[in-house]
């Protein structure tokens, strides 16, 4: 099996000609992160330490949405990979594991939602036509569940509607916080619950808290948005995720390069909490999209339609 970064790591750094070469990489990765322009002969200096790193347990390393320790973990992915190009569609290597190979966890979901219709339906009157009501009551029977909600909703909410903003930052880590650590038999049904009516539709939409979260007073650029994903690490680890299980496929019966929904849903959630999170753009409609416009992007207009196409017009999605 692959090993996680952080393993790797430590066993570079054990070794001296490994460490050395980690660490001219080290230099490369922050000189782009800082958009430093390299000289010719630091470019193929570069170059030469990713290639030398060729046979190293570094080059195949990988990380989970779920470990603790994850920034460290992408930062030296990144690290190794830092000759990517930023271009959109070049993030192609995700540095997540494949969820397939992830440890996934038993949950007590249908048990609790069989507790739960078992109940006096009369308090949970609504849950026949409001599936997102149902699956926020499932929630609420489990600890973990309603506390992480909780805590997302209380921060995401604090200062919204006065003159003081919320703080989108820790808002942010909060739904990450949510989604990384309910089990999805929770967390999909909550943000995926098929509604008939506005009202239901409603709820789906205010999930992620979206005054706080998602929107801004004006619409900033998508290539704003987009930079300021590249320049954090989790963000940009989730986009090369996403670009990877939900590329559209023309050609093929499902729209899906990757033929696999279920990862392409799974790295659309990866998103929220980021600074390009997504939502639902109403109550009436299963249509999502990313707070932003492509209008004055000047000769970049075609990136910037694509950085939006992504999420508002993707089969796969």
């Amino acid at each position: 099996p692959r090993s996680d970064c952080l393993v790797a790591e430590q066993l570079c750094l054990s070794d001296s000609s490994c460490n050395a070469t980690y660490r001219i990489l080290e230099n490369c990765a922050l000189a782009k992160a800082r958009s430093l322009p390299l000289d010719h002969g630091s470019r193929v200096r570069c170059l030469n330490a990713e290639l030398d790193l060729g046979n190293s347990s570094l080059l195949h390393c990988k990380c989970h949405r779920r470990m603790k320790r994850q920034e460290h973990c992408l930062r030296v992915f990144w690290t190794i990979h830092s000759s990517v190009t930023d271009g959109y569609f070049n993030l192609e290597t995700s540095p997540y594991e494949n969820p397939a190979n992830e440890e996934h966890w038993k949950t007590d979901y249908n048990k609790l939602a069989a507790l739960l219709s078992g109940k006096d339906c009369s308090q949970i009157a609504g849950d026949k036509t409001n599936p997102c009501l149902k699956a926020t009551h499932i929630c609420n029977l489990s600890k973990k569940c309603v506390r992480l909600r909780t805590d997302y909703a209380s921060i995401c909410t604090r200062g919204a509607g006065s003159e003081d903003t919320c703080d989108r930052r820790k808002c942010h880590r909060g739904l990450r916080n949510f989604f990384e650590k309910v089990p999805e038999d929770f967390t999909k049904r909550i943000l995926f619950c098929p509604c008939q009516d506005e009202l239901c539709g409603e709820r789906r939409r205010k999930t992620i808290v979206p005054d706080c979260s998602f929107q801004y007073n004006t619409k900033p650029n998508c290539l704003w948005l987009l930079d300021s994903c590249l320049e954090d690490h989790i963000c940009k680890s989730r986009l090369a995720d996403f670009q990877q299980n939900c590329q559209p496929a023309d050609m093929t019966p499902d729209g899906c390069s990757q033929h696999n929904h279920a990862a392409c849903l799974e790295a659309y959630m990866g998103m929220i909490g980021t600074p390009m999170t997504p939502n639902y753009v109403s109550n009436s409609s299963v249509e999502v999209s990313l707070w932003c416009t492509c209008e004055s992007s000047g000769n970049q207009k075609e990136k910037c339609d694509q950085i939006l196409g992504m999420f508002e017009r993707n089969k796969c999605l």
